[in-house]
């Protein structure tokens, strides 16, 4: 029973009749204010001990941190009453998270290597993309209906009891999906946008595998997901303190997605749960991360926002950082800048990992008024200074599922590919390099190919080496400057 209707004068009249013998609260994170979940509704739930204090009450939650757990305690009036945490391990559930290049794509050939014909639940943000996400999935043979809050009410309450009844059902979904589902053979959730909490994700991942059966949680990830949700974050209704927690969870999200060690202790430890040892049974003790020493990429990255002005969004820093020569660089008088130029020894895909891990460290922060801008945040000064090292992960390759894959021993019957020529193209080049083609005097016809694949002869490899050259030079005299000129209080 929602509290909404507990809570009306008729029906507390008819529990003043009634013998009660016991209040169950669940959802009892619901009640906290800083949770990720907060319901006003619950807090009125505080009257059941002033009305009914020999009732016994008992409050229940998969998912609260011991902030939130402090709160039940208090909103509910729980004080006296015995506490027991049990742990958050789900170890049946196996941890992905991939950088997202096309996420509708790369879910469907996670699908199809993994889960065609198993029941599961894909989160997105928007009803708008559960809407296009979900008829998409359609015309690609995966049995998938939409579910959010926009729809009519007879079409959730259909879409919920096919996806309750019938086997291998895909439900593609915003939040609004799942309290009170207790399906036990979800064999996988897939978030194609990033959540808004470590809590979010932990309980919408842990409607998989309730059965104890193996199950999978897959997720894609991306900058543009942390500059929309911490816009949302900073448009949404709460005070600066609540707004500042909110802040802080997002930035556990994001650490969780760009850690190089185990998930699992990563997850677990959020939640003040300790395992011993790396799980293996998550992507990253399959195949371990490389980290490398990026003070001095950090510091470059840190340095193009402040001489900029933390004005500009990720694709404009990347650019002056490897010294193009665009309408906008030319317009702000940005190819003066001593930074222009002198990030050479990354890509810009490489560029974008290192602004999505500072974001996940806090050295970075959008700015929500900035249209995607970013500005530094706090610890960035003593990275600039050379005062803090920074250790990078350093990012597999990602290309787009090619059309052969997607139509491969695993995929449904008759299923049309999704792939473009060109998609295709670029697939067959990255596995064969040799083969890539060119348009035009020197200009790659491959979208994605890297700086160095990219150059192919031996000019412009030099010309390659003599800009990196300069710019390492050119990076020596700005650490130096940096080192005197930037004052603590910065970030």
């Amino acid at each position: 029973m929602a509290p909404e209707r507990l809570l009306t004068p008729g029906f507390l009249s008819l529990l003043d009749q009634a013998q009660v013998s016991l209040f169950a609260i669940d959802e009892a994170h619901c009640v906290s204010q800083w949770g990720h979940d907060f319901r006003p509704e619950y807090i009125g739930l505080s009257l059941l001990a002033e009305r009914y204090p020999e009732v016994p009450r008992i409050a229940l939650t998969a998912t609260a941190d011991a902030a939130t757990r402090r709160e039940i305690v208090d909103k509910l009036h729980l004080q006296s009453a015995r506490r027991f945490i049990s742990s958050f391990d789900r170890p049946n559930i196996d941890y992905q998270v991939v950088e997202k290049v096309d996420a509708r794509a790369q879910f469907l050939a996670f699908y199809r290597a993994k889960h065609v014909g198993h029941a599961g639940i894909v989160y997105c943000l928007s009803r708008r993309s559960v809407d296009s996400t979900a008829a998409w999935l359609v015309s690609k043979g995966v049995n998938a209906i939409p579910y959010h809050a926009g729809l009519d009410a007879g079409v959730r309450r259909t879409n919920q009891e096919r996806f309750l009844r019938e086997d291998g059902v895909v439900v593609v979904a915003t939040i609004a999906f799942g309290m009170g589902i207790d399906k036990p053979d979800v064999r996988f959730v897939a978030h194609l946008d990033l959540p808004k909490s470590l809590e979010g994700y932990y309980q919408e991942t842990g409607r998989a595998g309730r059965d104890g059966g193996p199950s999978d949680a897959f997720m894609t990830y991306g900058l543009a997901d942390v500059v929309q949700i911490s816009r949302m974050l900073a448009a949404g209704e709460g005070s600066e303190a609540f707004k500042r927690v909110e802040r802080q969870r997002l930035e556990a999200l994001l650490a969780y997605c760009e850690t190089a060690g185990c998930r699992r202790q990563s997850l677990l430890a959020y939640f003040g749960e300790a395992l011993a040892e790396p799980c293996g049974n998550c992507d990253t003790c399959r195949e371990p991360v490389a980290q490398f020493d990026g003070t001095i990429a950090a510091q470059k990255l840190l340095s193009t926002v402040m001489r900029t002005g933390q004005r500009f969004g990720a694709g404009h820093l990347i650019d002056v950082l490897l010294g193009k020569h665009t309408e906008r660089t030319a317009k702000f008088n940005h190819e003066s800048l001593s930074t222009f130029g002198i990030g050479a020894e990354l890509d810009a895909d490489g560029w974008r990992s290192v602004v999505r891990q500072l974001l996940a460290n806090g050295q970075l922060l959008p700015d929500p008024d900035g249209f995607g801008g970013l500005v530094v945040g706090p610890g960035a000064a003593a990275v600039l200074r050379g005062e803090q090292q920074v250790r990078l992960r350093r990012d597999r390759q990602v290309a787009r599922p090619s059309a052969k894959r997607l139509r491969g021993a695993s995929a449904v019957a008759d299923v049309p590919a999704d792939s473009t020529p060109e998609d295709e193209a670029l697939f067959q080049a990255l596995r064969h390099p040799a083969r890539r083609t060119r348009q035009g005097a020197g200009r790659a016809t491959l979208r994605g190919v890297s700086r160095q694949d990219a150059a192919g002869d031996g000019g412009r490899a030099a010309k390659q080496s003599g800009c990196a050259a300069r710019g390492a030079g050119r990076w020596r005299h700005e650490a130096r400057a940096l080192r005197h000129a930037v004052p603590r209080s910065v970030g």
